[in-house]
């Protein structure tokens, strides 16, 4: 009779997600955050920016390790869609070896947007089988998204996020001023994601976006009413990962607007921000939505119309009919085989769905053409 062994465990998960403003500043200590909320057990930190940021502060960035008396190793990589790859993870591992960073005590810090962080928590992921990583956000779009979930990844093959783990931060920690030197299409680019936790789940925060939307937008986030937003929206992003964080359920409400969007965002010319392919997505889905009678047509123009106040599209050139079926079979694999397509039932609430149409999505398509003509010129409808 042969032996047989059943190995059964459980990983605890905890990480923070916390507001600290005015970052490099030296007064403020959120950056030595060690997560034992006692006095830093090393002096040592492996901090990683994108050039963006280093252009910026990198000067304060250096003068604040420095006023800490912190032994640190700053990287800036010039990072883009194009080479999230692991090329870039392993140019990290290569710096973190070269540090010589220890697996417990010294968390790497990324400083960036969505792209960097992906990459940098990838590389800590990988590293000695895993070291303890810090985000922060310089986005919009990182500070109610990309900053605050468990996944890291890269693109591969063509493929958006192809290679990717959960590997959750020690911390995420947020700081709207560094919002400020966003240009407008940033921020409208992080307000999609704030607009997809507002149609799946939350009436009163499409409100505040229809309310206050636009004030984000001219004021770079640093208007009185942008931070109950960003709050509220945060809020709603955890609620949802909390309970589902490895994503055992495929069924996610925060997928809304990341069907079509993974093809979108690779393929579109001229390029789409992530935000920009999820607001397509939604404008697409909200329609869809219409047609199986789910919501209004007054429901849709409200969205249309917070849409176009805060710049973001409705429709780009390149979504065809057949480009959309095609990315919705793509992402149906992505989802075991099942298309699981959140549509909106009003503004606030969704159901999934398995069984969205060529046809529906070629109507769809056509109808939101016809109102934003210049940005449908070249679909074959």
């Amino acid at each position: 009779m042969s032996a047989k062994w059943s190995v059964k465990t459980q990983l605890p998960v905890h990480y923070t997600v916390f507001e600290s403003f005015d970052l490099f500043n030296p007064e403020n200590n959120a950056l030595l955050f060690d997560g034992q909320n006692s006095s830093l057990q090393s002096l040592r930190r492996v901090v990683v920016v994108d050039d963006y940021v280093e252009r910026l502060h990198g000067e304060r960035i250096r003068q604040y390790f420095q006023y800490h008396e912190i032994e640190y190793r700053l990287i800036s990589l010039s990072v883009s869609e194009d080479n999230k790859s692991m090329d870039t993870v392993f140019q990290v591992i290569e710096e973190l070896n070269a540090f010589e960073v220890a697996r417990r005590s010294e968390p790497v810090i990324a400083i960036g947007g969505g792209v960097l962080m992906d990459i940098v928590g990838l590389a800590a992921n990988l590293f000695r089988r895993g070291i303890p990583y810090i985000r922060v956000p310089t986005t919009l779009l990182g500070v109610v998204d990309a900053a605050i979930g468990a996944k890291t990844a890269v693109n591969f093959q063509g493929h958006k996020n192809r290679i990717g783990t959960f590997y959750p931060p020690l911390a995420a920690i947020l700081d709207t001023t560094l919002l400020q030197t966003l240009s407008d299409r940033q921020i409208s680019n992080g307000i999609a994601e704030i607009l997809k936790i507002a149609l799946v789940k939350d009436t009163e925060l499409f409100e505040l976006l229809e309310n206050y939307g636009a004030a984000m937008l001219s004021s770079k986030c640093q208007n009185p009413e942008a931070m109950p937003i960003i709050r509220r929206s945060v809020q709603g992003m955890l609620e949802d990962l909390e309970s589902n964080l490895w994503e055992e359920k495929l069924e996610r409400l925060v997928d809304y607007g990341h069907t079509f969007c993974p093809t979108l965002e690779l393929k579109a010319v001229p390029k789409l921000l992530h935000g920009e392919a999820v607001a397509v997505d939604m404008a697409i889905s909200v329609m869809l939505a219409y047609q199986r009678s789910l919501v209004t047509y007054q429901e849709v123009e409200r969205v249309y119309n917070f849409m176009r106040s805060v710049r973001l599209p409705l429709l780009h050139p390149i979504c065809t009919p057949e480009l959309l079926y095609a990315a919705l079979q793509s992402t149906t694999k992505h989802r075991n085989g099942l298309q699981r397509f959140p549509l909106t039932v009003g503004i606030g609430s969704a159901q999934f769905f398995h069984d969205i149409t060529y046809d529906e999505i070629k109507t769809a398509v056509k109808a939101i053409a016809q109102l934003e003509p210049d940005a449908a010129m070249q679909t074959s409808l």
